[in-house]
């Protein structure tokens, strides 16, 4: 945070959230999620999704808090096991979805078997791809560390900020689902959905791979 003082609550959600709204918006594998879900099985099951995703927030501010999330960043051994287990999940997902897309059935917002249950596998989706990107943990266990005050209880504190990045997350997926539902009618024909499906599996799979190659 510098040298210029020490650091106050205030400031410190204040410079937090400039950082995690930067964060926030960088197109990435949370919004490749959301979206689908929008486009292709409705408002219900994409704010289910973004639900998970911010529940996997505050599992990561309280880790990170609690100095749990920083054997991320001091172990390589940890983070590649995380690294490897997330890119494997990345690649089945993206897997599953082309597979879908090629057989010709895609699931559709108001289809059988639609409803609660949909829901909360959804919202289990998100989670679980939050807690398995290990660039999610290592973002905050390098960065929530240096926004708590001197004195202040770290897991109050680190589950504050998550809630600012939640609130964040929650705004900006708000207009990703009233945008992609503005042209829901047309995008929810099963052809459409086909393509949905077969876009978002081919992006779930780079993003499995890119993660897999990748460095600390």
């Amino acid at each position: 945070m510098g040298d210029d003082g020490p650091v106050t609550l205030g400031s410190a959600v204040l410079t937090f959230a400039v950082v995690a709204a930067a964060l926030t918006v960088t197109p990435g594998l949370d919004t490749a999620l959301v979206l689908r879900a929008a486009l292709t099985r409705g408002r219900g099951e994409a704010a289910a999704t973004a639900a998970g995703i911010v529940a996997g927030l505050f599992v990561w501010g309280a880790a990170a808090a609690v100095g749990v999330s920083a054997l991320l960043t001091a172990s390589e051994l940890a983070y590649d096991v995380l690294r490897w287990v997330g890119a494997a999940y990345l690649v089945w997902f993206g897997v599953r979805l082309l597979v879908r897309a090629l057989r010709g059935r895609p699931e559709v917002a108001g289809a059988p078997g639609a409803g609660a249950g949909s829901g909360w596998r959804a919202a289990r989706e998100g989670l679980t791809t939050n807690l398995l990107n290990p660039k999610v943990g290592v973002f905050y266990a390098a960065l929530l560390p240096q926004f708590l005050p001197a004195g202040s209880d770290p897991l109050l504190v680190g589950l504050l900020l998550a809630g600012v990045h939640a609130v964040l997350s929650l705004a900006w997926f708000a207009l990703l689902i009233g945008l992609a539902s503005a042209f829901s009618r047309w995008l929810r024909r099963p052809r459409s959905v086909r393509v949905v499906d077969g876009v978002t599996g081919g992006t779930l799979i780079g993003f499995g791979v890119r993660l897999a190659l990748s460095a600390r």
